[in-house]
């Protein structure tokens, strides 16, 4: 009886995760240079995210800073900055995700989450990309592009490579998704 009780518990639970999840978050995904596999729903759903696909020898990389700072001040409102590294653009993120680990902690002394090196053109995207793309229309054109989640796991909006992250209209948008529960 007791084993039948905890595998209708299980169900239930699964079940429950099924109908909370929101599809554009529903990955499995490897961080930067280490084998965690992170579930985005488990991990970060009812959080505001600001998804990045970003690369160390490129015009914007001192965004970084700006992503860090923002990350700092709205991390205890609720506020993840999901870094995704990609070499899809010019050749701009070569290297190892050793390498990039390494770059983004001693240049900009990065803190939000990093993932494995990923795929975002159109045509190659990985799955969590293709789903971003597909929501919003829009696939990144280069690096640092920006697309916006609020904490119910939809997406709000999404911001060309130019746009600094600390840009009024940016920092608008993420504010007033915070202030939302």
């Amino acid at each position: 009886m007791r084993i039948f009780i905890v595998t209708i518990f299980l169900l239930m639970n699964i079940q429950a995760h099924a109908k909370e999840c929101s599809p554009l978050l529903d990955f499995n995904i490897r961080t930067l240079n280490d084998k965690e596999v992170v579930n985005l729903c488990e991990k970060y759903q009812g959080k505001v995210l600001l998804v990045v696909n970003t690369a160390s020898r490129c015009a914007y990389t001192d965004q970084y800073d700006s992503l860090e700072k923002l990350y700092s001040q709205y991390r205890d409102d609720g506020l993840v900055v999901l870094g995704f590294p990609s070499n899809d653009f010019g050749n701009q993120e070569p290297g190892t995700e050793k390498e990039i680990q390494a770059f983004c902690r001693l240049t900009y002394a990065v803190d939000f989450p990093m993932f494995a090196k990923t795929r975002v053109t159109e045509k190659n995207a990985d799955p969590f990309y293709r789903q971003l793309g597909e929501v919003s229309g829009v696939y990144p054109s280069w690096n640092f592009h920006k697309y916006l989640i609020d904490r119910d796991g939809q997406l709000v909006a999404n911001y060309r490579s130019n746009m600094d992250p600390l840009d009024n209209s940016l920092v608008k948008a993420i504010d007033t998704q915070l202030k939302r529960e």
